[in-house]
């Protein structure tokens, strides 16, 4: 999603913004920014993976919920500097934790989902991924192309430091959610995206 720089803003000043404006805006240190809608694929894969999970995690019967991209993260990296987005789907295990500073957020996704972009591909794999590793819970990042059979997996253990990648490409692929032990298949997840290639079956 592309996104607009707005002025300086306290977070109480944001999430009254987000609150008179009925937007959605991401904010970092007193930065927001607001975001603009996606490609009609961007769409569709963001409630295509979001059926999976939750499928999936039913199915399993787990005590962990998706979340849409209506979801807010709350992501404080230290004392006075502090992120606020919205991943395109996150997993959240267990109780629901909400952020002290703003009880619409939560701070312990297990799983965080982007939907990558020509514009945002290098924010999501680099400066959003950084961003991501704040969090004490957080141990996969899926990384979705709209405009090909192409998924990227970043995982690290339990009790490890250690990331991993997995790269899933072709509608024939199944993809491994090591944190959840679910898997999702690339058929599925790409149902009525419109590909600029034909992938291999």
């Amino acid at each position: 999603m592309k996104a607009y720089k707005l002025p300086y803003l306290s977070i109480e000043d944001y999430i009254k913004q987000e609150q008179d404006a009925d937007s959605k805006y991401e904010f970092h240190d007193g930065k927001i920014y607001a975001l603009a809608g996606g490609t009609l694929n961007h769409t569709i894969l963001c409630g295509n993976i979001y059926n999976e999970l939750r499928q999936a995690l039913e199915n399993k019967k787990s005590n962990c919920m998706p979340l849409t991209s209506e979801a807010k993260l709350h992501v404080k990296k230290s004392k006075d500097s502090n992120s606020f987005v919205y991943p395109d789907a996150m997993v959240i295990c267990g109780k629901l934790s909400p952020s002290e500073e703003d009880k619409n957020s939560l701070i312990n996704p297990v799983l965080i989902v982007e939907v990558l972009s020509k514009s945002t591909s290098g924010y999501d794999r680099g400066d959003k991924f950084h961003l991501y590793r704040k969090l004490p819970s957080f141990r996969e990042y899926v990384l979705i192309e709209q405009d090909k059979a192409v998924v990227d997996v970043h995982y690290k253990g339990e009790n490890s430091d250690l990331w991993r990648i997995i790269r899933y490409e072709g509608l024939s692929e199944i993809i491994n959610l090591f944190s959840l032990n679910i898997e999702i298949s690339m058929k599925a997840l790409y149902q009525q995206v419109r590909l600029e290639t034909s992938p291999s079956a």
